[in-house]
């Protein structure tokens, strides 16, 4: 038998289990901008954005929940939130984030309306702002309670919430003209405290998309995909910085890269983005589907630098310490 054939026999006889990028999320889904939480509940929840088939640049309708126990096997919770349940926006349901606080689920996400010409820019009429939605589980449905956007000016998008460890919450977005802003939302999750601050960022402020906020210890981290395609972070020791840059946790591949981190059951995960050619799919070009990989850290707290995998987290089963589920990360 021919070297080549032997391979494709492993590959085949290989457990399924050991090839899980993209992530198993429904048969003909494409997700994408993966915000992971661990809830009370003890499972891994993943809330996406969900590109239609053959869409036209990113015009994108709702937010997708999906769960887990064991990051192999998913259950899909359809649609939690539709641009048609908001009065002021009707388009560009973009990468969202999740938070538990006050006994509540909620969710912040990106919309807008009007559209943008790419061609023309002076023609564009795009507008995006932060929504925030309530929701007495972490599957929803959610609403939103106020109706509106968190600000109008200036315009923003790919918003992160940040939970603390003394219950304070934070809002970081992408916005336009100057990025890397901080809001300490209020306490009731349905405004901000006073206006949007600037972070120190030690001088290094590249281009930037969906930004990521967690803490392991007593170091926070600020990840974002830099330029919008290559992850990379920062480091402080308060949640609002000032922030020193630590590098790349992943290389550029094609299209931009949004992307969230989280520890369960004794794994730190990384859940990302990735375009793909998509057998059987209606239109020829890559699509976005969701992917995670683990996640390592040196004894210093720096990050290492992780390779795409075919294989992913598809061996978590065995990994997974037991027992460390319970409890809320961000």
């Amino acid at each position: 038998m021919k070297l080549a054939t032997l391979a494709l026999a492993a590959l085949l006889a290989a457990p399924p289990a050991q090839a899980q990028n993209p992530l198993a999320l429904g048969k003909g889904l494409r997700t994408a901008d993966p915000s992971a939480h661990v809830w009370p509940d003890g499972r891994m929840w993943l809330y996406t954005s969900h590109d239609e088939e053959c869409q036209a640049d990113f015009h994108m309708k709702d937010w997708m929940a999906f769960s887990s126990t064991d990051l192999v096997n998913w259950t899909n919770h359809g649609a939690v939130l539709s641009v048609k349940d908001l009065a002021w926006a009707d388009d560009y349901a973009w990468a969202p984030d999740a938070a538990y606080k006050n006994g509540k689920y909620y969710l912040v996400f990106p919309a807008g309306t009007g559209v943008k010409d790419r061609q023309n820019p002076k023609n564009s009429t795009k507008w995006m702002g932060i929504g925030i939605a309530e929701s007495d589980s972490p599957a929803g449905p959610f609403k939103d309670v106020i109706g509106a956007p968190l600000w109008r000016k200036p315009y923003a998008n790919d918003p992160v919430l940040f939970i603390d460890d003394d219950g304070r919450a934070y809002l970081y977005s992408r916005t336009s003209g100057v990025n890397y802003l901080v809001a300490e939302m209020a306490d009731d999750m349905r405004s901000i405290k006073g206006e949007l601050h600037k972070m120190d960022m030690g001088g290094y402020e590249p281009p930037m998309e969906g930004p990521w906020v967690f803490k392991r210890g007593s170091l926070y981290y600020f990840t974002m995909p830099e330029h919008n395609r290559i992850l990379t972070y920062y480091t402080a020791t308060a949640p609002t910085g000032p922030w020193t840059y630590r590098g790349v946790i992943m290389d550029a591949e094609g299209g931009n890269n949004h992307h969230s981190i989280v520890e369960y059951k004794g794994q730190w995960i990384l859940f990302y983005h990735r375009w793909l050619e998509t057998p059987g799919a209606a239109c020829k070009k890559t699509q976005r589907h969701v992917a995670a990989e683990y996640l390592t850290f040196n004894d210093d707290g720096t990050i290492r630098k992780i390779e795409r995998t075919s294989a992913g987290v598809g061996d978590f089963p065995r990994r997974a310490t037991p027992g460390t589920a319970a409890g809320i990360t961000k």
